[in-house]
């Protein structure tokens, strides 16, 4: 194994290098090996890395109205979907509240566990970061006249994927990818309640949009079509207000919004004690208005007045697909100081019917939404990995070239813990037992199931001295089950850190 080397650190300058090597047995690399690590991972059986990164932090210039920073993250890999990633290459800008980021960086969860949490269900932390223009207010920033009652933050982002290479040859254009594809995402959070106080409540939209670019997507069986998508200051605004059609819709009246939106509601309450604290928070995922506003108009007329809204009429949809979870803060036990325990379930999809109203048949029914899939985009997906939560089974597993989620309807319950029993060791449990359905285009004749273990230890090295800065990380993991298959594997990761943070030139 190749092992990590320290180099020339210049002030105000982060610098880690970093190595793994991961190893499996069986059918894949197991799931927790692979999923919520930002895309820097493989389903290969054997893998690995050597990655070096610097960073100057943002936070150097904490206090000053104007701040700066910027970040370059390299790894070479073996058994990756390529052999150089470019895992992170941006520049910020901060103004006061406000930050400016250009390029590729990795974007933390929003509302909860890094760590521990399966991960979201619209913006995920399991597939590489794509390129973007984002404004963001990263951090709360309370409303005047609320004496902290209120506050918010959020961002805005446009980006283009990079995965186009890496599609052409997974489906060997012989079934349905795309190239140059843009991609739009937007968050809004509001925080209720004082941060010094016990109670706050938080409150947080997700949406994003895949569009622009062109798809090849089947008509028939054997033939791709080439679909220009519109692009320009017209498809970005479309992107971020949904508005405008689908380059393919049949008939314009029953044209869909411009791209692939899709997005989430989210809801957190946190109580919060010097010893103790715990939260409960909901993440509702939707592909459309069926599960966004959980209603539809369904009072169209008949004969010639077939398209006209003539009754107060409306669809009701169901509230059941939904990520709900738990997190339980031990703030003075070192052993178990974070669990966390999640329940994910996303059978629903507004049921399985689609139809849209027509002259013979007036009843409109929005069911049918297919998560994470589209008929002319690849999906909500970046290089095979989805770009919400893993246990939506990405493109990666397929062994038929197909780029799309082919199981999105599942129920899972998921359960992990860490803890620091001494200073410089730290370690994470996790446990995923997981039903899967297919989907309703697809589903299976025998639902499947699978069980994903991973325990994890860390170890920072601060004596002696020739040590300090060295830190190791092992972790095993297995996968039992039809669903992913049954593997057993094991990852080593050595790294080498240099902070400069305080230093001059």
């Amino acid at each position: 194994m190749c092992c990590a080397w320290a180099i020339v650190s210049y002030a105000q300058i982060d610098v880690r290098l970093e190595t793994q090597l991961t190893t499996a047995d069986g059918d894949h690399n197991p799931l927790w090996l692979n999923a919520n690590k930002y895309g820097l991972s493989s389903l290969d059986k054997t893998n690995g890395y050597v990655r070096a990164s610097a960073f100057r932090g943002i936070q150097t210039d904490s206090g000053k109205k104007w701040r700066w920073g910027a970040g370059l993250d390299v790894a070479a890999a073996t058994g990756f979907t390529s052999d150089v990633v470019v895992q992170q290459a941006f520049g910020e800008l901060g103004f006061m509240k406000g930050l400016l980021t250009i390029g590729a960086k990795q974007q933390p969860l929003e509302l909860k566990n890094q760590e521990l949490s399966s991960g979201s269900q619209t913006l995920g932390i399991n597939a590489r970061p794509v390129p973007s223009v984002r404004l963001a207010l990263p951090n709360y920033w309370s409303i005047p006249g609320t004496r902290d009652w209120v506050a918010l933050k959020g961002h805005l982002s446009y980006g283009l994927t990079t995965d186009d290479h890496w599609q052409r040859n997974f489906t060997q254009q012989e079934t349905k990818y795309t190239k140059h594809t843009m991609l739009h995402t937007k968050a809004g959070y509001l925080r209720i309640g004082q941060p010094h106080k016990p109670l706050t409540v938080e409150l947080g939209l997700e949406m994003a949009c895949q569009f622009g670019g062109t798809s090849y997507a089947q008509v028939t069986s054997t033939e791709l079509s080439e679909i220009k998508n519109s692009t320009g200051l017209k498809s970005m605004l479309r992107a971020l207000i949904p508005s405008g059609g689908e380059a393919i819709a049949i008939e314009e009246i029953y044209k869909n919004a411009d791209g692939n939106h899709l997005g989430s509601m989210m809801a957190r309450v946190n109580l919060d004690y010097p010893q103790w604290g715990i939260s409960v928070y909901a993440d509702h995922f939707f592909e459309d208005q069926s599960q966004m506003f959980l209603l539809d108009y369904d009072g169209y007329g008949t004969g010639e007045n077939w398209d006209s809204r003539e009754h107060s009429s409306w669809m009701l949809y169901d509230l059941r697909d939904i990520q709900l979870g738990l997190e339980l803060r031990l703030k003075q036990c070192r052993w178990v100081e974070t669990v966390v325990a999640e329940f994910l379930y996303s059978k629903y999809q507004s049921g399985p019917i689609y139809h849209d109203h027509t002259q013979t048949l007036s009843d409109h029914l929005g069911g049918w939404d297919d998560y994470y899939n589209h008929s002319i985009y690849t999906g909500w997906q970046h290089w095979g990995q989805v770009m919400g939560n893993p246990l939506y089974r990405s493109p990666l597993y397929n062994d038929d070239q197909r780029i799309m989620i082919e199981d999105n309807r599942f129920w899972a319950w998921h359960l992990a813990a860490c803890g620091t029993p001494l200073p410089s060791l730290h370690y994470r449990l996790m446990c995923t037992w997981q039903r899967g359905f297919g989907t309703y285009r697809k589903p299976l004749p025998d639902p499947q199931r699978n069980l994903s273990l991973l325990a994890e230890a860390g170890y920072s090295f601060s004596q002696p001295a020739f040590f300090r800065g060295w830190d190791v990380r092992c972790g095993l993991a297995l996968d039992r089950g039809s669903l992913l298959g049954d593997s057993f594997g094991m990852q080593l990761t050595i790294g080498k850190q240099l902070n400069f943070k305080t230093g001059r030139r």
